[in-house]
């Protein structure tokens, strides 16, 4: 049983998925929020990939070459003349008053923008003739831009030309659309240099680039384009803010490679991937799957299926009403098992919160490994007492095989954790790839994952014991049902899986259960907000650090002989992250 409890989420619409996905369109619409604030929500993933370049993390250290600064700051002369050119096109385009008068404003700040932009560059000493032609990533952006604004969009039936007044108006739309991403670009990223902790902006060797990026004359440019695509995207319906969508997330992948295609010459510690010798080098990548893969916790899952399939009355399979000492796979009826789910699931959440009060020493200690696990032996007890009522209630009893893996394929992921093992199976490094899982049910794992064609021996979970009809008896084969034991399985793949290369290993995880793997891993990397492992790990000296900071002190360290070694088992260090974008730009890049 995992360290939450089995009812706490899930519904019977959470855990399915609908035969068909919807249009970004009604996506946007459901969610709480305005359209132009949602477009950026949900383009923080392409604005994870850009904080985690190779440009911005050396930027950020402080350790990027002049040159390449200098190559960068030249090429942005193109973007601000790029600006001023669509502004000004959209003010022509638009048939409200108060929205040209906007964009003619913002247009006068582009302007002024181009004139401090001048003068940065002169304080830097930089050669503001050098690179002033545009490089093709820099060409592909300010093309884009300038198509946008001369009305030329990608919609449902191609790139079109809107030319008539009305298509004019949109066109505007539009163009605002593709300027929104562009323009908070660069302030977005100098606010997250400057929100590191420990920076000293005084010495920072580009800390005139941070002021000028977060000064209000940018910060104004961002945050008015935006509540003016706001108040213009009201009149567009579902095709025009799928249309919208379309040209808002081309322009965010047109700059992540802009980032990408800096000419770097320098060691640098990202993608983590790179760093690793495709000869001499391996991965061995481990991660757990309650929270960490998934949205809902699995026994959720397991539950809802239960009392979905459960009959109105006690039975058995065949159909026949019976009691369950008439027969081995008799079920409980769904309101009894309902109150049996409620009751194991209260009971659960309760000795959990008891269980971790226990173990938590009064006083911060220093961190010690051995005492760590001394403690968590006590969260074994607890998980295994747990289980064992799980199975002597039967709740399981009675599950089809074929549903279960049903609901495996359907299982709502974390968004981008697909996408994740699918890169992962395409890198040029020799990659080992585990689950390790308190789960009931392997076979839930498996199906799940199926689709990035993942070896079902590499999952490491309980299983659900089945009869010749492939009913679930209610009887689990216990495997993993504790930190503990998933440190021993670990380290028993760890065993088997030495060889002649030198294995980095990550391991993924969200929760107590996790952290003895976590911290064995040379990157551990917890997900999520976990107040119990916070809790846990704090008071017996665990270190959590924001994995974008983290990468930024590495990268600090780097010396010209080349990039520097993630090797930290058992540091007392854990990196934290609140999505799988993460995760996938700081491992495997873009």
């Amino acid at each position: 049983m995992a360290s939450r409890s089995p009812m706490a989420s899930g519904s019977p619409s959470s855990t399915s998925s609908s035969p068909r996905t919807p249009s970004m369109a009604k996506r946007l619409l459901e969610d709480d929020l305005n359209l132009a604030r949602r477009l950026r929500i949900h383009s923080n993933r392409e604005a994870v990939f850009i904080k985690f370049t190779p440009f911005a993390i050396a930027l950020a250290a402080g350790n990027l070459s002049l040159d390449i600064f200098q190559h960068f700051i030249a090429q942005g002369k193109n973007f601000l003349k790029a600006f001023a050119q669509a502004y000004e096109s959209a003010a022509n385009d638009t048939d409200d008053e108060h929205a040209e008068r906007e964009l003619r404003e913002l247009r006068k700040i582009v302007s002024m923008e181009m004139k401090k932009h001048e003068s940065f560059l002169q304080e830097c000493g930089l050669d503001v003739t050098k690179n002033a032609t545009p490089d093709p990533a820099t060409a592909n952006c300010t093309e884009f831009l300038l198509a946008a604004a001369s009305g030329k969009v990608d919609g449902a039936k191609g790139v079109v030309k809107l030319t008539t007044p009305f298509e004019k108006t949109i066109a505007a739309i539009y163009t605002i659309g593709s300027l929104t991403p562009c323009v908070q670009l660069n302030p977005f990223l100098a606010a997250e240099l400057r929100m590191l902790p420990g920076l000293r902006e005084d010495s920072h060797p580009y800390k005139k680039w941070i002021k000028l990026y977060t000064s209000d004359g940018h910060q104004e440019l961002a945050v008015k384009t935006e509540e003016l695509l706001e108040k213009l995207s009201v009149t567009l319906t579902g095709d025009g803010i799928d249309v919208l969508y379309n040209i808002y997330h081309q322009a965010m992948i047109l700059e992540i490679d802009l980032f990408n295609s800096q000419p770097l010459a320098q060691p640098t510690v990202v993608p983590v991937i790179k760093g690793l010798n495709t000869a001499e080098d391996g991965l061995m990548f481990l991660s757990d799957f309650d929270l960490t893969c998934t949205v809902h916790d699995s026994s959720a899952t397991l539950a809802e299926m239960a009392l979905v399939t459960a009959p109105k009355f006690d039975c058995s399979p065949s159909g026949s009403e019976c009691s369950p000492s008439e027969s081995p796979l008799a079920r409980l009826s769904s309101g009894d098992l309902r109150n049996m789910w409620k009751q194991i699931s209260k009971q659960y959440t309760q000795e959990y919160e008891e269980c971790i009060q226990s173990i938590i020493p009064a006083e911060k200690v220093e961190f010690n490994h051995s005492s760590l696990v001394q403690a968590l032996e006590q969260v074994a007890a607890f998980e295994k007492r747990a289980n064992s009522r799980v199975i002597e209630s039967g709740v399981l009893r009675g599950l089809k095989l074929e549903d279960i893996i049903k609901a495996g394929e359907n299982l709502i992921l974390q968004d981008g954790c697909i996408g994740f093992y699918r890169k992962l199976t395409d890198v040029n490094v020799d990659v080992n790839v585990h689950i390790l899982s308190y789960c009931w049910c392997g076979d839930l794992i498996r199906s799940s994952l199926s689709s990035v064609g993942f070896d079902n021996s590499n999952v490491h979970a309980n299983e659900l014991i089945f009869n010749e009809e492939l009913l679930c008896t209610g009887e689990i084969i216990r495997k993993v049902e504790s930190p503990v034991e998933k440190l021993q399985i670990y380290n028993h793949i760890s065993k088997n899986d030495a060889d002649e290369r030198n294995k980095l290993t990550v391991y993924v995880g969200d929760c107590v259960g996790d952290i003895l793997c976590l911290l064995e891993a040379d990157i551990g990397i917890v997900i999520g907000s976990s107040e119990s492992l916070r809790r846990v790990g704090s008071q017996f000296g665990v270190t959590f650090a924001p994995l974008f900071a983290a990468t930024v002190r590495k990268q600090k360290e780097v010396t010209d002989e080349g990039s520097l070694k993630w090797k930290g088992t058992r540091s007392g260090v854990l990196y934290t992250v609140s999505c799988w974008a993460e995760i996938h730009a700081f491992l495997l890049g873009w």
